[in-house]
């Protein structure tokens, strides 16, 4: 059953509000459509979770810095209701730009300390914009959880200090990146990529874990640096914004396997920049 899709902030209140007088708990899962198989899996753990699950799809432009990247962002709403038919969420919130800035609006959330590094060094203001639509989904849709990929893990660490700090009362979940079966990690720019290139792309996650191997071993990235970068060049891909291992909770920069961290990469291939990330273990 093809779940109802509500475009205006007033349909979505009329709805919540009735939950709420039920007392049942609301989860929601932002995304910006395109879905696969990640997206999905963040719905199955809202319907474990939560009473009432909603799935928002807004293609943030406060979130572009790059203008043709918004413009070439995948929009495939038919499809994506249609795949989310099988878990019976219960309801698609689907708002244009007028319901989420309307004219006149003059705010911004920032969170200061995460998003000066990795892709908030690379896509300033990026961060920015994740933060502030992210806010208004968690009031628009009175949720008391919001469920997030660990793909993007900055982000996922982002969100969830702004909604301690402010006070929301949402608890962020984050939930396992989910790969395809060469590793590369799903994500709607995959689709972007020619059936070479994609090909292609999953060196970076073959070169991510044997990185991790390699700390868990006791070396360095210092050491490690070097190959990795001459690997990834070899698979085709182009510029390395960042390759680095930083702390889980501060996203502190780091050499070796000290303290929980993860792996971090952005790298360009064919034009589409992807990002992974790994868990790597404080050596014992």
């Amino acid at each position: 059953m093809t779940a109802p899709i509500v475009r205006t902030r007033a349909a979505l209140r009329e709805m919540t509000r009735g939950w709420q007088r039920a007392g049942e708990r609301i989860g929601v899962v932002p995304t910006m459509g395109a879905l696969h198989d990640g997206h999905l899996s963040l719905v199955a753990r809202a319907k474990e979770m939560s009473d009432r699950v909603i799935v928002t799809i807004f293609v943030n432009p406060k979130q572009f810095n790059n203008p043709e990247d918004l413009e070439n962002y995948p929009r495939t709403e038919h499809e994506d209701a249609r795949k989310l038919e099988r878990f019976a969420v219960d309801t698609i919130y689907v708002p244009d730009g007028p319901q989420m800035y309307p004219d006149g609006f003059a705010t911004t959330v920032s969170v200061d300390g995460l998003t000066d590094v990795l892709c908030g060094a690379h896509r300033p203001g990026h961060f920015d914009g994740v933060a502030t639509v992210v806010t208004k989904l968690f009031t628009q849709t009175s949720a008391d959880f919001a469920f997030f990929g660990e793909k993007d893990f900055q982000q996922l660490q982002v969100v969830r200090r702004m909604a301690r700090d402010l006070d929301l009362g949402v608890e962020v979940v984050g939930c396992p990146t989910i790969r395809e079966m060469d590793g590369l990690a799903m994500s709607s720019r995959n689709l972007l990529l020619s059936d070479q290139a994609r090909s292609r792309a999953a060196a970076l996650n073959e070169v991510m874990e044997e990185m991790a191997d390699g700390l868990q071993a006791g070396r360095a990235m210092v050491d490690l640096l070097p190959d990795a970068r001459a690997r990834l060049a070899a698979a085709g891909f182009g510029d390395i914004d960042y390759l680095e291992l930083r702390t889980n909770e501060t996203l502190r920069l780091i050499q070796r396997a000290e303290a929980p961290a993860r792996l971090f990469a952005a790298a360009w291939m064919a034009g589409v920049r992807l990002i992974d990330n790994i868990d790597v273990p404080a050596r014992t």
